[in-house]
């Protein structure tokens, strides 16, 4: 047996043995303990699980060997043998515009995988037909990358044939959680709840639960797995399941953490997980009315830095710069499609808060009517009646926030950070939101972690969501996560999705 170790030296800190987000890998790979699973953690990290990364490179694997199948029924293999170097850049060009083209028509979205078949197949179509557009103008300036017409419209029902298929079965193997791996849940109340309405409702999160470990009965267990009540029955529970990984999940902590039994089994190991960071992993934010001081102050993240300051603001600049001469002409019509609608300015000046709690006037293009606020400041509603009809269509385009990238070269702003937010609102929820004020440790953004994962929102409920992500960000900050979040940015504002 392992020594006795006093009650009060576990309670309420998390375990830190592997990175955030390192749960969403899948039991077909690896062992969490092997040396290619501690490897893949290293290279993903936490911002997409393997079972997103695996299905998307499945998918180009299929098109580019398509493509290529394509050209060697159309030739003889000594022919394809020659022109393989050139016809495999052609299709890897192929691979990639009609990849970012399921990508921006949201069809990796592996949430829908298998479930709205009927609804898919007509936007493949769509995006395979707005990848022909592209492709038509790659050739247009590369001729040396046209594919004849022959192969292409071989390769494209292979395409069309392979994608299909390869989509049925992966659907059904996470409909049917085949290969997930197995977690046993310590607790059964609220916590545990949660966490079990995440696991469940991301069928590509690569877990299912097998087993509870509480004195009550679990409140969610939709698939109704079995209950333990001992706490000695742990590493035996885990060794009959085939579960590798326990997840701490109680309400309340004190007097109730079988720390010796959950050392027995990290001895045997077996990983033990804070029920929060799982969280945090398999959902990309972090529960603000759960979380204590202790877990912020623990848990790995909320770094920062002269070097990785220097890094996002040599970013910043860069991207603030060529954002502004790239979308020049875009301003010009814009503030001449203002002047002429509507009588004021061009540009809308508004008092934000920012780093460290200092406010300054963010910069738009103004959507608004003069006086829109005569009777003070209100949440942005849909329809709002005070946006005019210019003001409406820039809104949807996000054009009114080009402005903001002088906000972003006067170092008021960054690329990607918290939205910022009127000093009214932050003091009312500063008062009914816990850790709200963490959010401004940051330089706010154009655009953030919220805005790309959570739809637009009007309400104190709405906050309170967003700054689980915020605080996601903030933990996780890293220039990869930025380059995520604009990447993400772009196939938002061509959906046209979350703008008021």
């Amino acid at each position: 047996m392992p020594p006795s170790i006093p009650s009060s030296t576990l309670e309420d800190s998390p375990d830190n043995i592997l990175l955030a987000g390192s749960q969403l890998l899948a039991a077909s790979y690896a062992t969490p303990r092997s040396l290619g699973n501690r490897l893949r953690l290293y290279i993903l990290k936490k911002y997409y699980p393997v079972r997103n990364v695996l299905f998307c490179f499945g998918e180009g694997a299929l098109i580019f060997l398509a493509i290529n199948l394509a050209y060697l029924a159309m030739s003889s293999w000594p022919i394809y043998r020659i022109d393989a170097a050139a016809n495999g850049s052609r299709a890897l060009a192929v691979t990639a515009v009609f990849q970012l083209s399921l990508y921006f028509f949201d069809l990796y979205n592996l949430d829908n995988i298998g479930t709205r078949s009927a609804e898919c197949l007509p936007r493949i179509t769509r995006a395979f037909g707005s990848g022909c557009i592209v492709l038509g103008g790659i050739y247009y300036l590369v001729p040396e990358m046209v594919i004849s017409t022959t192969v292409f419209w071989a390769s494209y029902l292979a395409i069309c044939l392979f994608i299909i298929g390869w989509r049925l079965l992966y659907g059904t193997i996470l409909q049917r959680r085949l290969f997930a791996l197995p977690v046993v849940i310590l607790g059964t109340g609220k916590l545990a709840a949660e966490i079990v309405s995440e696991i469940e409702g991301k069928h590509h999160s690569g877990y299912k639960v097998a087993a509870f470990v509480g004195q009550e009965p679990p409140i969610d267990n939709p698939h109704k797995a079995p209950l333990f009540t001992d706490h000695d029955q742990l590493l035996g529970v885990c060794h009959k399941l085939g579960a590798e990984r326990i997840v701490v999940a109680l309400d309340d902590r004190r007097g109730s953490m079988p720390l010796n039994d959950l050392l027995h089994c990290k001895l045997q190991g077996v990983e033990i997980e804070d029920g929060i960071t799982f969280y945090e992993g398999i959902t990309g934010k972090i529960m603000v009315t759960k979380v204590n001081p202790a877990w912020l102050t623990f848990s790995q993240g909320f770094r920062s830095g002269p070097i990785r300051y220097l890094i996002k603001r040599l970013t910043d600049i860069g991207c603030s710069l060529g954002g502004l001469l790239v979308s020049l002409p875009v301003t010009l019509v814009t503030a001449l499609l203002i002047k002429l609608e509507t009588p004021g300015p061009i540009f809308y000046l508004q008092e934000r808060v920012g780093e460290k709690g200092k406010s300054f006037k963010v910069i738009k293009f103004r959507s608004m009517g003069q006086n829109a606020e005569k009777n003070g400041a209100v949440w942005a509603q849909k329809n709002d009646p005070r946006v005019t009809k210019v003001g409406a269509f820039i809104r949807k385009t996000r054009i009114d926030e080009i402005p903001q990238m002088w906000n972003v070269l006067k170092g008021e702003m960054s690329f990607v950070g918290p939205r910022p937010e009127r000093p009214v609102f932050v003091d009312n929820l500063t008062k009914s939101i816990p850790y709200y004020t963490l959010r401004h440790s940051v330089r706010p953004g154009i655009t953030g972690w919220a805005q790309v994962c959570y739809p637009y929102g009007d309400t104190e409920e709405d906050a309170l969501r967003k700054l689980e992500y915020d605080l996601y960000y903030i933990k996780n900050l890293s220039v990869l996560l930025d380059f995520l979040v604009i990447f993400k940015t772009f196939k938002t504002i061509l959906r046209r999705e979350g703008s008021r």
